[in-house]
């Protein structure tokens, strides 16, 4: 039997999250670790999206790493393509690539009490860990619906996440199902292309404009020459998120905001049936808030449909509305989301006596400050539950998570702590703490059903506060929140 290879550290995924996490570690004088990467490159959700039109809906020098500024964005808000760049480019510069394994997927991770340490099966043999970081992010696994007939579809299926480049649009008949962040920005792509496009609202979304532009290069010549100048403009991109961010925490001022949504709307779409059609019935920023000048005027295209319904069925070539309407198509495309609650890792990483995350959450996650859950000692959760705004970056997210893992490592190195575990009732009152100030946000308030709500109707995703609350609250790592031991390992202990 061949020994497992141990770590001090093993970070599952390598995207933005795992490449930050490899940073702090490195920051912090530990190279014993490695991360798994299931792919075979670094990037995560802006390697596997890449549909066409696809780009980020924040600021571009908010959407980056604060020690890795960029002062090369070519747009306000950047495309994948550069944004991969930039991930590519910020791991290299720092290290990253030597402590990856690419394709290497993580089947299942289980504590060893006696041992204190990780045992982790992947696809490449089997690792052991003293401590392990989820990086995989909530928008790792795509959501597919279960459509009755869709097995029986002879045409080209896929999800936005997973685009067939290979499949040409041109002339076909398309039926795209979901309009949300990634259908606003593929279906004006690809209309101009198509014969026929039938879009499928199960709900209709708010939309306002995007102030994008293209970033002249005497500016990317200030951002690289002048001194602050990117930390002055991050500052000012931060400042009007967090201005926006007062809303979700008061509907009122959102329902004001709103009305540039209504307006677009009336400009870009005259036909009074389809602006009916594409008109929320709720406060925006009750879903996902987006952003796009050329949504709206696709729609109004004599080559596209609307169809203000659900998919009920697939028959062969045609694809079934809830309302019964039929229409025949060549390609079926799912613009419909990902597992951001019920997150493939759920299942896949057991406590010492074999109870999964899922075992434990039951449908509604929940952790300690978003990052440390109890049961599951020496683990850290990177963009975990009830840490999703609306209104700002996850690179702040991440970076405010960072600062606490380092804080509790260091603190475990000093104090000798072979196990660190949260406390169950210290992570029971930090939720309870949330649900009650979620209930007047928008997320709760706003009266729509969203990805925010998992499956016991719970808002197992948002932070009901501003960024700089959370940016305290991660800044200051509290021992007394843990139950800590120096005991040793049972093989060490017996020697």
């Amino acid at each position: 039997m061949t020994q497992a290879q141990h770590f001090e550290f093993l970070i599952v995924g390598a995207g933005i999250s795992g490449i930050g996490a490899a940073i702090t570690l490195r920051r912090m004088g530990i190279t014993d670790f490695a991360i798994l990467e299931k792919s075979d490159s670094f990037g995560g959700t802006w390697r596997d999206n890449s549909y066409p039109g696809c780009a980020c809906d924040v600021p571009s020098g908010l959407y980056s790493y604060s020690f890795a500024p960029n002062p090369e964005w070519t747009r306000l808000f950047a495309g994948q393509e550069e944004i991969r760049r930039y991930i590519d480019r910020t791991a290299a510069e720092h290290g990253i690539e030597a402590h990856v394994r690419f394709g290497t997927e993580m089947a299942r991770a289980q504590w060893d009490e006696p041992r204190r340490r990780w045992i982790v099966e992947t696809s490449a043999g089997t690792f052991t860990a003293n401590s392990v970081v989820a990086a995989a992010g909530p928008w790792n696994e795509p959501l597919t619906p279960d459509v009755p007939g869709l097995d029986t579809f002879e045409g080209e299926v896929f999800h936005s996440s997973r685009w067939n480049h290979a499949y040409d649009l041109t002339g076909k008949r398309v039926a795209v199902v979901g309009t949300g962040a990634s259908a606003v920005q593929f279906v004006p792509a690809i209309q101009p292309e198509v014969e026929r496009l039938h879009l499928y609202q199960r709900t209709a979304q708010w939309v306002l404009p995007k102030p994008d532009h293209y970033v002249p290069r005497i500016e990317r010549w200030a951002m690289r020459r002048i001194p602050g100048a990117h930390r002055a403009l991050r500052s000012v991109e931060y400042a009007i998120m967090e201005a926006l961010g007062v809303g979700f925490r008061n509907p009122w001022i959102l329902r004001i905001v709103q009305q540039i949504g209504r307006a677009q709307l009336r400009a870009q779409v005259r036909d009074p049936e389809l602006r009916k059609a594409l008109t929320p019935d709720y406060t925006l920023g009750c879903k996902r808030l987006l952003l796009s000048n050329t949504y709206y005027p696709a729609l109004t295209e004599p080559n596209v449909e609307v169809h203000a319904n659900a998919v009920a069925a697939v028959r062969g070539n045609t694809v079934v509305g809830a309302d019964g309407s039929e229409r025949e198509v060549d390609a079926i495309i799912f613009g419909t989301g990902f597992h951001i609650l019920d997150m493939p890792i759920g299942s896949k990483v057991f406590d010492g006596g074999g109870r999964s995350l899922d075992d434990h959450w039951k449908g509604s996650p929940q952790a300690y400050l978003g990052t440390t859950v109890a049961g599951f000692p020496n683990a850290y959760v990177l963009l975990g539950p009830a840490l999703g705004t609306g209104h700002t970056s996850a690179f702040m997210i991440l970076e405010a998570q960072l600062e606490y893992m380092a804080q509790a490592i260091a603190a475990a190195r000093a104090g000798g702590w072979t196990r660190m575990e949260t406390r169950p009732e210290v992570q029971a009152a930090f939720n309870a703490d949330v649900q009650q100030a979620l209930a007047t946000t928008v997320y709760n308030a706003g009266g729509c059903q969203s990805y925010f709500l998992d499956v016991n109707g719970r808002n197992s995703f948002n932070w009901p506060w501003s960024t700089d609350r959370m940016r305290t609250r991660l800044g200051e790592f509290d021992e007394r929140a843990y139950e800590t031991s120096t005991d040793l390992p049972t093989e060490m202990a017996t020697r």
